[in-house]
C-alpha cells in the first residue's frame, strides 16, 4: 500500500536588527527559510524569483523596516547587447581557461578566497572565514550547484587560478551566488568579466536570465551592479525593466 506524506510547509524566520553591511548608520534584518531536503530545486527556483538568495541550505532576502535599498536584479539574456567597455573586458579575459568543476571545496580556491577578503573585504563578515566554513558554503546544498574555475594559461597542466564563482542552476536562468579573484589581477577586471562570461554561458544554453542578487544604490560594494543594462529588478508589481 503506497502511503502518501505531504511535504511539510516552510517556515519562515526573522533575524534581529544588525549593523547594515552596506550603508552606514542604517540597521538590517532578514526573513529566512530552510530549504527542504527532498524538494531543495524547486523551492530555490520559487523563492529566487521572490527575491531570495541562498546561502548553504538557507534561502534569505531583506526586511528592513526604515530602508529598501536592497533590490533584486537580474539580467535578460537575450536582450542584452554587450558595450564597449564590457567588449574590451572580454578580449583582455579571452587567454582564460574556463572550467566547470563539481561543487567541491579545495585548498587552492580557499586560499584564493583568503586572499581575495584580505584584500578587497578585510573588516567584512567573512573575513574570518576558516576551512570547514568554506567547505559549508560550497558543498553544503542540494541544489543544482557547481563552480566555475578562470584559470591561466600553461602548456604544462592546469594554470594559476585567478578566479572562481559559485553558481546555481535555475529552470530559467543562472544565480550567481559568489564569486571572487585574484586581487593581484585588478587590470583584468575580473569581477566584472566573471558577470559577463556567465551571461555567455547563460546564452550558449538557451537560458533567459542571469540572476545578481541585489544591487544597493550608494555601496561601495554593491552599486556597481547598476552599470548592466538592460537589467530587470523586482518591484510589488513583479520583475521590471530598470529604466
Amino acid at each position: 500500500m503506497t502511503r502518501h506524506v505531504p511535504s511539510r510547509q516552510l517556515r519562515f524566520f526573522m533575524t534581529a536588527a544588525a549593523a547594515c553591511p552596506y550603508l552606514p548608520d542604517r540597521l538590517e534584518r532578514k526573513v529566512f527559510a530552510t530549504l527542504p531536503f527532498g524538494d531543495a530545486a524547486r523551492v530555490n527556483d520559487q523563492l529566487t524569483h521572490a527575491g531570495f538568495r541562498r546561502s548553504q541550505n538557507i534561502a534569505y532576502r531583506p526586511a528592513c523596516e526604515a530602508c529598501d535599498a536592497c533590490v533584486s536584479v537580474r539580467l535578460p539574456v537575450a536582450d542584452y547587447v554587450f558595450s564597449r567597455s564590457e567588449r574590451r573586458s572580454l578580449r583582455r579575459n579571452s587567454d582564460l581557461q574556463r572550467c566547470l568543476v563539481e561543487a567541491e571545496a579545495t585548498a587552492e580556491q580557499f586560499d584564493l578566497l583568503k586572499r581575495y577578503l584580505a584584500h578587497r573585504h578585510p573588516d567584512g563578515g567573512m573575513s574570518e572565514m576558516t576551512w570547514p566554513d568554506y567547505v559549508a558554503m560550497v558543498e553544503d546544498t542540494t541544489v543544482r550547484t557547481h563552480l566555475i574555475e578562470y584559470r591561466l594559461p600553461d602548456p604544462d597542466g592546469p594554470g594559476q587560478l585567478v578566479g572562481v564563482a559559485l553558481t546555481d542552476l535555475l529552470g530559467d536562468g543562472l544565480s550567481m551566488v559568489y564569486s571572487y579573484y585574484d586581487p593581484d589581477l585588478a587590470g583584468r577586471g575580473l569581477g566584472m568579466f566573471a558577470i559577463l562570461d556567465h551571461l555567455r554561458q547563460a546564452g550558449t544554453v538557451g537560458l533567459p536570465y542571469l540572476y545578481l542578487g541585489y544591487w544597493v544604490q550608494g555601496s561601495p560594494r554593491m552599486d556597481y551592479k547598476g552599470r548592466f543594462r538592460p537589467m530587470e529588478r523586482l518591484t510589488p508589481f513583479g520583475w521590471q525593466t530598470l529604466t
